[in-house]
């Protein structure tokens, strides 16, 4: 009611007033914990945000927990007057699977802004494992069944879903680890608390490229042109034919965000996406930005609906739910 009441308010407000926007501190939420691939896009985007939006304060606040359900859910609770918006990954479209009691709705409570880009992923090891390339690791796999612990960022993360394709192509069981956020796994990782982590470029290069992993494959359809991860190979070419996996990230406002600001948004997203320090850094990291069709709202918001359709049976398959 709430909610009707202020979008009824705003309808009446004169166009010229919503111009003002945004005239205080917007806030982006992030679902994940503080420190991971998310969380460095976000910080990455509202630094190329801040111009076309008139040199507005951006602030990140992190909200991590239940797969990235718990930020989401605070953003679709949120005033929907643009100061509260979300940055998230994949994971919003594999979560109705993942969560039989969400609080939202994913095509229903939110207005779609636009995809920001889209990331690889990297399979990586602890750096005391013994296996140096991807066919000895293969032959350690086989060799430890029942005793290999792969680390995620928690229940519906990209590296969780990209743990389960892995595990269900090399036909190995392993004990997952979940972690509250990408940041505390690869902490557990590098310290050699768990084996092995498939996680986004953007969270591993750093990593890979200072040798504290052990790194063995990329899961595009070809190799990235990264300096630091050129000559990894795919895992298609490694024997897992036709695994392709990459992570794509959105933003996104509370339903009924009045259309003057959420189209101020979009535009302000467009400029921030050619900001030439915005697409080195994310070009540094692997990440590949968005230029295509789903930088239209509705085009964003009918390729998460086929997303949603494409991840659920995979999910349901696997039989791990959340309550």
């Amino acid at each position: 009611m709430k909610r009707l009441l202020l979008a009824t308010l705003l309808a009446l407000v004169a166009p010229a007033a919503l111009a003002d926007y945004p005239d205080r501190p917007v806030t982006i939420v992030v679902p994940f914990a503080a420190g991971g691939p998310t969380d460095k896009v976000a910080r990455d985007l509202a630094e190329a945000l801040r111009k076309p939006l008139g040199n507005a304060t951006i602030i990140i606040e992190n909200v991590g927990g239940a797969g990235g359900t718990l930020g989401a859910t605070r953003v679709a609770r949120a005033t929907n007057d643009g100061y509260t918006l979300l940055l998230a990954h994949i994971g919003i479209s594999t979560a109705p699977a993942l969560y039989r009691n969400m609080q939202y709705k994913v095509l229903d409570d939110f207005e779609f802004l636009g995809m920001i880009n889209e990331v690889p992923m990297t399979l990586i090891g602890r750096p005391s494992l013994p296996a140096n390339n991807y066919a000895e690791l293969v032959k350690w796999l086989e060799a430890n069944k029942g005793k290999i612990n792969l680390a995620n960022a928690g229940l519906g993360s990209a590296s969780h879903l990209c743990g389960l394709l892995f595990q269900s192509s090399v036909k190995i069981d392993m004990q997952t680890v979940p972690y509250k956020g990408t940041g505390p796994a690869m902490t557990d990782l590098l310290g050699g608390q768990v084996d092995l982590m498939c996680d986004q470029t953007t969270n591993t290069t750093t990593q890979i490229e200072a040798g504290k992993v052990k790194a063995y494959a990329v899961t595009s359809s070809k190799r990235l042109s990264t300096p630091a991860l050129a000559k990894l190979p795919t895992l298609d070419e490694s024997g897992l034919k036709g695994f392709n996996v990459t992570i794509w990230q959105g933003l996104y406002a509370p339903k009924g965000t009045p259309k003057p600001i959420t189209e101020k948004i979009n535009a302000a997203v467009r400029a921030a996406l050619k900001d030439p320090d915005f697409v080195k850094r994310e070009e540094a990291l692997g990440a590949v930005i968005v230029n295509d069709a789903r930088l239209n709202p509705a085009e964003h918001k009918r390729f998460v609906e086929a997303e949603i359709a494409k991840w659920g049976p995979v999910i349901k398959a696997a039989g791990q739910y959340a309550d």
